[in-house]
């Protein structure tokens, strides 16, 4: 008797932290990319940065959580917390190490070779420079800093999550001070100085370091023993109890205040930081020697992002592309109207946002619309779209707007946009107890000659028009009759306690997407073991949800193709003997943010397409409201087909996913050079009726930097 395979086991799951790790040196491998222009390579250092201290602040500090609570539980992969934060801790530090290696050893050097000096020794500047810099640090600097001395009189100071700090041993009359003074961060990290030489476009000087220079200046009746630069990172995972809360808005509010009382999880300090200043900083801050980052360089990278806009540098980066126009919309001033014709598919940020942002203003002053019902997860700053709901409300629409006030880190944003809202008159709702509503819905409802019509917009990205030219996404307009109806029963039940008894084509979590993508699953699964054809191709941020990972590795056992596109975390491994052998895994990191969900199945031969807001991991699935939606316009899903198609050849910015666990890029030697990101930028401009021009071979990328979504 054949034995069976248990797909569950620990052994055939990968540990989902360390998979981000491997994502973020997926990252740090465009900035050690040699074919990149330079300024392009450096962004990617400081995105390195950043998404490491998000990492820490959540998933870090969540783990540290776990371990305090005693919690034994074991992950997927078969670690328990304490097990994973060693782990982690490794990984992290080799991560850290050629991330530093990579800024001092390649990148530093090469902007040197460009005119661009980054002084981190305030010894190597002449005399001229030296002026500069101290007329700067007393007429600008001085005035805003606090020196802070701890004694008997004055305890050790609120060292703020992610501020950076000037660590002093001071001494007078025999006796050791320790002081500490706060880098102001409403001055730029970067302080220009004149140039002195042939060769020196641009020079700089570290904040902190130039405050190091002066700070005898700060103690000016003590000695100054030594000094070191330090940051901390915090727990900034929100604990928000909504069943005790008798106001959502005023607990988060709240809670966001503890975020600079969280606990420290991570201490970083220079690589020769005194001994004796360690360990006060140690003592005072709770500290042990696992949360201590030692750095051969400028603590917090993220400062390298500014010279990324550097005038006079154009060819250290690529041309900024601009997102091109929607065909089926160029000649149509009515967005409703183009609507009724056919449905339509929009491809971000290859083509503009800009209907989406119309499609709302449009409603807000169409006399015939009666309402607008829109979720709102991540806004921008200026929120075109929030101008416009305002202004519905105000024009006596019928306006439902659910603004997720727990999207993590924007939720001090999203409170500002509520209050805006409530006050124009907008019926706002916070979400439902326990569950983020991240699904992307737009609904608005409009009076016509014939009667009533829903006209709706479902994406996968956030109505954010900001990232919406960073981030790849998909979304479509439709006035499908059956669709309208069941846009309308998600607002039924993200406004009231109604849950319907049927859809006609969206699919819903937490109660209903699990069920439906793994009957999906398996009925490719069914039709592999009838010795059919079966294929399933799946794009997403991550994978990491250990029934959905079963159920793919039953579906490949049986001989289902299986390709999937997973941007960040995957837990899934491939090549396992009986397991994954027909699994496929790559991950596209380029100049965009790949966001975009798409789901394909082929049924078959009776091909399903669905698109929408969630990714294949527990949260997504259970404890949140999602939309996943299907496909139903034969030319759009060409389109779609097309989208996955095209990924599935690049050559240029995928990493594929290796039996040993580890990304390498493909071989490219002999073959045609395929880069997903770029080709869809020029087909987005060949579909225009006047073809602009394009510049082959060049990379087209946004103004503005890339970075893992905080999700």
């Amino acid at each position: 008797m054949e034995k069976t395979v248990d797909f569950t086991q620990a052994k055939y799951y990968e540990n989902r932290e360390l998979s981000w790790i491997k994502f973020n040196h997926r990252v740090l491998s465009e900035a050690r990319d040699k074919s990149i222009p330079l300024l392009e390579r450096v962004k990617f250092v400081a995105i390195t940065s950043s998404n490491l201290d998000e990492f820490f602040m959540v998933r870090v500090a969540s783990l540290k959580d776990m371990v305090h609570a005693k919690y034994k539980k074991t992950d997927i992969a078969g670690m328990t917390a304490g097990v994973q934060l060693e782990k982690i801790n490794q990984a992290t530090r080799e991560l850290v190490e050629l991330q530093y290696s990579t800024y001092n050893r390649s990148l530093k050097p090469l902007l040197e070779s460009q005119g661009i000096h980054i002084i981190d020794n305030m010894d190597a500047l002449d005399e001229s420079q030296k002026e500069a810099a101290d007329r700067y640090f007393s007429e600008v600097v001085y005035p805003v800093l606090t020196p802070m001395a701890v004694d008997a009189s004055r305890p050790f100071p609120l060292i703020r999550n992610k501020s950076l700090n000037i660590a002093a041993l001071i001494r007078k009359d025999e006796n050791n001070v320790f002081a500490t003074v706060q880098v102001p961060s409403v001055l730029p990290r970067l302080v220009a100085l004149p140039a002195s030489t042939e060769g020196e476009d641009y020079v700089f000087v570290l904040l902190d370091q130039l405050i190091i220079h002066n700070i005898g200046k700060l103690f000016s009746n003590y000695q100054v023993l030594c000094t070191s630069p330090y940051r901390i990172m915090r727990n900034a995972d929100l604990s928000i109890d909504e069943d005790e809360a008798n106001d959502l808005l005023k607990e988060i509010e709240k809670q966001l205040k503890k975020r600079q009382w969280g606990e420290v999880i991570r201490l970083e300090v220079d690589d020769d930081i005194d001994k004796e200043l360690l360990e006060i900083l140690k003592k005072e801050l709770d500290t042990t020697s696992e949360d201590i980052f030692k750095l051969n360089g400028p603590i917090d990278l993220t400062f390298l992002m500014k010279l990324y806009g550097l005038d006079g540098k154009d060819e250290l980066r690529y041309d900024s592309y601009q997102p091109k126009k929607v065909p089926q919309l160029i000649d149509e001033p009515n967005i409703f109207e183009a609507i009724q014709k056919n449905d339509i598919l929009l491809h971000h940020p290859y083509q503009t946002f800009e209907p989406v942002i119309e499609f709302i203003r449009q409603a807000a002053n169409d006399p015939k619309v009666l309402a607008i019902k829109q979720t709102l997860y991540r806004v921008s700053g200026n929120s075109p779209i929030i101008a416009s709901l305002a202004q519905a409300a105000e024009n006596g629409k019928q306006v439902t707007v659910l603004v997720e006030l727990k999207a993590r880190f924007d939720e001090e944003n999203n409170i500002v946009w509520a209050k805006k809202l409530e006050k124009a008159g907008c019926h706002f709702i916070y979400g439902l107890v326990g569950l983020k509503t991240h699904s992307k819905i737009a609904l608005v409802v409009r009076k016509e000659d014939d009667g009533i019509r829903r006209y709706v917009h479902l994406g996968t990205g956030n109505y954010n028009d900001s990232t919406a030219k960073l981030y790849t996404d998909c979304g479509v307009f439709t006035c499908n009759e059956a669709i309208g109806e069941d846009a309308t029963s998600v607002f039924n039940m993200l406004s009231g306690y109604s849950e319907p008894l049927h859809w006609n084509h969206l699919v819903v979590a937490p109660i209903w997407l699990r069920k439906k993508f793994l009957k999906l699953i398996r009925r490719e699964t069914k039709h592999a073991q009838n010795g059919e054809k079966a294929m399933i191709t799946a794009k997403m941020n991550s994978l990491c949800d250990p029934e959905i990972i079963a159920a793919l590795y039953e579906a490949s056992a049986a001989g289902v193709q299986i390709d999937l596109i997973v941007r960040g975390i995957c837990c899934l491994k491939v090549g396992i003997p009986g397991v994954s052998e027909n699994i496929r895994v790559r991950s596209i990191v380029g100049n965009f943010l790949e966001h975009s969900r798409i789901f394909y199945f082929y049924n078959n031969g009776n091909e399903e397409y669905y698109m929408g807001s969630a990714d294949w991991m527990p949260r997504n699935l259970d404890r949140r409201v999602e939309i996943i939606f299907p496909v139903l316009d034969a030319d759009i899903q060409k389109e779609v087909k097309h989208i996955l198609d095209v990924e599935l050849v690049d050559n240029t910015k995928a990493h594929l996913l290796g039996a040993d666990g580890e990304y390498t890029k493909p071989d490219k030697r002999g073959k045609l050079l395929v880069n997903s990101q770029i080709q869809f930028c020029e087909e987005a401009a060949s579909k225009l009726p006047q073809q602009e021009s394009i510049l082959k071979d060049r990379v087209f990328i946004p103004a503005e930097p890339v970075r893992d979504e905080k999700e």
